[in-house]
């Protein structure tokens, strides 16, 4: 089962949100949860509050449980940039682009590997490796 939530023309640029996108992707919430509370980025707030949103689709709408759920995948994806203009010198303008974001999340639910009857008493082989022989240096004899 798959829950999406998504936030669009997020003020802050993609860029500064892949930073913290890409550093809890493969996570499970709770510790992305944790890892976000501890982090020291402004982009932070807003991929806080949709992995909240959609870890409350997931527990409303497909009655889930937090503790199983993991992000799949989370996108920051460019919007719409608003183009400004600043005052410079002798009367000209230098060109200031706003840009906004759109972030995607997915949350999949953890299913725990049937193990085939069997197969747990089974070890893994093991080779012993035969270690290179040493040569002995020679001795220099002295005439």
């Amino acid at each position: 089962m798959e829950v999406k939530a998504r936030a669009k023309y997020i003020r802050i640029a993609p860029k500064k949100v892949r930073l913290v996108a890409n550093l809890i992707k493969g996570m499970d919430v709770e510790r992305a949860l944790f890892e976000l509370a501890h982090l020291r980025k402004n982009a932070k707030v807003c991929v806080t509050k949709l992995l909240n949103s959609a870890i409350a689709n997931a527990e409303h709408n497909f009655s889930l449980k937090k503790e199983n759920l993991f992000i799949k995948q989370i996108t920051a994806d460019g919007g719409p940039i608003l183009h400004r203009s600043m005052a410079r010198a002798h009367g000209s303008a230098a060109p200031i682009r706003k840009r906004t974001t759109h972030l995607a999340i997915v949350l999949a639910e953890v299913t725990p590997k049937e193990v085939k009857p069997g197969r747990e008493s089974k070890k893994p082989v093991v080779k012993s490796v035969k270690k290179p022989a040493v040569k002995k240096e020679e001795k220099i004899t002295k005439k």
